[in-house]
């Protein structure tokens, strides 16, 4: 840990994987700046940096998201080159056997849709028919299934924390500094944010203000009097066992809501939460595994019918309860305060090109290399929203 610095060019709030990317970021294209991260829970045990399933997608339906997501697949194939330290090797086991969304007959326009919109987006996607996806998933029942969205590169998983831990150890490196402390109140006028209060009751007077505080954005947000609609939705993981191989399964999200994925030799799968009230403990649900959804598991693959239950965690998602997706970009009014927030849940997936936009937009005036400019905050204020429609779970 660090001194207490007198002044910092940049105070960033929260050094989850958004902080970390940010940091990094405007560290390597203005060497030299003086960032600072405050972070209260520098073990990162509720961060959603360490809990997520780390998964990345191309399919989403707001061409902004698979631009993020284009970015991040590329950026995760070079990891090592970009955040890799002498004896720190990145490792990330990224893996790309896609995803596949299934659909019924009655959701079977809403996912074409969807693939037109992913096709000239660049991304590589196919639509499946049943006979097609018996004959490559042939552990798999679609005898009620219409169609299958299927990404054939450029989507899978990878070790998340990891991830985190490398933009962080990396941006250190580069001379940005973490405080082991907690922000309690932000100092501003009408037009900036002047001061950064902390709870050791030191004050850290700053050039910039990032939000980067994941779950609990809102209430950042709520000290410079600004509304912003993040909440914690709590999201639980269940780690399954299958005593048959299910080869080549790619992150499966099945019609009725719930998902799959392999981890390791285990599966790990959720679904849409049974109690969606806000900052719920962050302790697993078991009432959300209970026989229908066992059923509806084993229904699908029917060699889940002999599974077993090996453990469960839970893990925050940053709701933005607006419109499903991330606020990236300054506050049109205090001018120096910044957000990267409420990616409902594709964080992870999105933190280095949404890192990148980010300090480009601080740095630059806006952001060049990925456009995400119909992500800022002025949606907001005019009631404007760009809503994603395909959120898991």
């Amino acid at each position: 840990m660090s001194s207490h610095p007198k002044l910092a060019d940049v105070v960033i709030v929260g050094s989850g994987v958004m902080g970390a990317a940010t940091a990094w970021w405007l560290t390597r294209l203005q060497p030299g700046l003086k960032v600072t991260l405050v972070e209260s829970d520098t073990r990162y045990e509720k961060a959603s940096s360490s809990l997520s399933a780390s998964s990345i997608r191309q399919q989403f339906t707001c061409p902004v998201n698979i631009r993020l997501s284009q970015y991040g697949i590329a950026f995760l194939r070079e990891a090592q080159q970009h955040l890799g330290l002498p004896g720190h090797p990145v490792a990330l086991g990224l893996q790309e056997p896609g995803y596949l969304y299934l659909a019924q007959a009655e959701q079977a326009a809403v996912l074409q849709t969807a693939h037109q919109i992913q096709k000239q987006a660049g991304a590589d996607v196919s639509l499946l028919g049943p006979e097609a996806l018996r004959q490559r998933y042939p552990w798999l029942n679609v005898d009620d299934v219409t169609l299958g969205n299927l990404g054939l590169s450029g989507e899978g998983w990878f070790d998340g924390p990891a991830l985190h831990q490398a933009f962080l150890k990396k941006a250190m490196a580069q001379g940005v500094q973490r405080l082991h402390d907690r922000v309690v109140s932000l100092d501003h006028t009408a037009s900036q944010v002047t001061s950064v209060r902390l709870a050791s009751g030191d004050s850290l007077p700053c050039g910039q203000v990032v939000n980067a505080a994941g779950p609990w954005a809102g209430e950042v947000a709520a000290m410079a009097g600004v509304h912003l609609p993040v909440e914690a939705a709590r999201r639980t993981v269940f780690v399954l066992s299958c005593p048959e191989p299910l080869p080549q399964c790619p992150l499966l999200i099945d019609p009725s809501g719930w998902w799959l994925r392999p981890e390791g030799r285990f599966l790990i799968s959720g679904a849409e939460p049974l109690h969606t009230e806000p900052n719920l403990p962050l302790e697993p649900d078991w009432a959300e595994w209970n026989d229908e959804q066992w059923a509806s598991l084993a229904h699908r693959i029917p060699a889940l019918a002999a599974l077993r239950v090996e453990r469960a965690w839970a893990g925050y998602y940053e709701m933005n309860t607006f419109d499903h997706n991330a606020v990236i970009g300054p506050h049109p009014k205090l001018r120096n305060l910044y957000f990267i927030n409420g990616f409902s849940g594709h964080g992870m997936q999105h933190a280095a090109g949404a890192g990148l936009a980010l300090a480009e937009w601080m740095l630059l005036g806006q952001a060049h290399t990925i456009d995400v400019q119909e992500l800022g905050f002025e949606r907001l204020v005019q009631n404007r929203p760009l809503r994603e429609l395909a959120v898991i779970g």
